[in-house]
């Protein structure tokens, strides 16, 4: 592969490891140089130094500031030129829409935009018109758009938010993969290290876990996993959920749910957390209730670690368990909820297969290396 500079737009830098990760390492060996745009922090200059690549900050708001957002255009459009970029790739909707706008003004022939979901999917009124439309522009301008789950890319066809012919699809799903013999393997996990967490957290020898692992929101379905809790604690005895990542204020989970979670003893909130593969060995089930999702990242860990999976149907999750193989779908009423957690816990062997399943599951289909190879396939070659 001929040397190219690639320059990854983000909104912060607390997502490049799940997006990018090692492929800074694993590009630069066939070529690649590569640069990040994003806002402003310790992070980003420190993750710069470990991953080797050149960051350049500018502040990509969540929120729509037309002058910041104008500024940050003009800014990223200069620096595209100055370092003679040869492809922009953006991510999220809005690093998507200052990336591809900044890309396509500075006549960069590349432009890839990652949809990592639907963000207007849970949307109403003006403001489910206003991310629509930002979508469409962003698809519009994009002369490549990859879809990170196979609904996603339905979705987005049925939407019209692209070109169909410029939509792509990385195997069966995911920006990224994940690594499940180095880091997502339960077997690499030491004993010390699970014991110390329990002994922490106060979880007994004949406690079961049930896990969550991603932001305290209300897209996530929090607050329906917490009146499901309720009803569960009414049914079985030594249970404990594990709550591993933060509270936000953007669509934020109200504060009698914040309260509950605080304050109940059969509840463990960890806050963000850096590394979550000894939280996922902890758990003897999961569950992500969520309302929308690109390609839900942390089910395919959770798989890879072993664990039966209890998710939604809703965008991305329906792509990331076999139904009835490596894990059960739930719907969004408190009863179904209750009676799909309880049938891991009173079936173990059953739990066992599927998590066995899970782990099989992900091996085959997404391994980091499959996805890099189709990555340098169709976006960098």
């Amino acid at each position: 592969m001929a040397e190219k500079k690639v320059l990854h737009v983000v909104n912060i830098s607390f997502v490049l490891p799940y997006y990018i990760g090692d492929q800074f390492e694993y590009f630069s060996d066939k070529g690649i140089r590569f640069y990040v745009a994003c806002q402003p922090s310790d992070h980003l200059i420190q993750y710069a130094e470990e991953m080797k690549f050149k960051p350049f900050s500018v502040n990509i708001l969540r929120e729509i500031n037309v002058f910041q957002d104008l500024r940050a255009i003009y800014l990223l459009s200069r620096y595209i030129k100055k370092e003679k970029i040869d492809i922009v790739v953006s991510h999220t909707p809005k690093g998507g829409l200052i990336g591809m706008v900044s890309a396509y003004l500075s006549g960069i022939n590349t432009r890839v935009y990652f949809r990592h979901g639907i963000m207007y999917e849970t949307s109403k009124g003006i403001k489910r018109l206003l991310l629509k439309s930002i979508e469409r522009f962003t698809g519009f301008l994009a002369t490549r758009v990859v879809c990170v789950s196979p609904s996603v890319l339905a979705f987005s066809a049925k939407e019209k938010l692209s070109a169909p012919y410029k939509n792509l699809l990385l195997n069966k799903g995911t920006c990224n993969g994940i690594d499940a013999v180095n880091k997502f393997n339960s077997n690499r996990i030491e004993v010390a290290v699970t014991s110390k967490l329990k002994s922490e957290y106060g979880i007994l020898p004949e406690d079961r876990i049930i896990g969550f692992v991603g932001r305290l929101v209300n897209d996530k379905g929090i607050n329906e996993l917490i009146l499901a809790w309720k009803e569960l604690l009414k049914r079985h005895s030594n249970i404990k959920l594990l709550l591993v990542g933060p509270f936000e204020d953007r669509d934020s989970i109200p504060e009698t749910v914040k309260t509950y979670i605080a304050d109940t003893p059969s509840v463990i909130h960890t806050g963000l957390i850096e590394d979550i593969v000894p939280y996922y060995a902890l758990m003897n089930v999961f569950i992500l209730p969520s309302y929308r999702e690109g390609f839900p990242t942390s089910v395919l860990e959770a798989s890879a670690m072993g664990l039966p999976v209890l998710t939604t149907a809703a965008t991305g999750c329906r792509d990331s368990i076999i139904e009835n193989h490596t894990g059960l779908f739930i719907g969004f009423d408190i009863l179904d909820i209750v009676n799909k957690i309880s049938i891991y816990l009173n079936n173990p062997s059953l739990a066992f297969n599927h998590g066995k399943n899970g782990r099989d599951f992900v091996l085959e289909n997404f391994q980091q290396n499959k996805i890099w190879e189709e990555i340098e396939e169709k976006i960098y070659k």
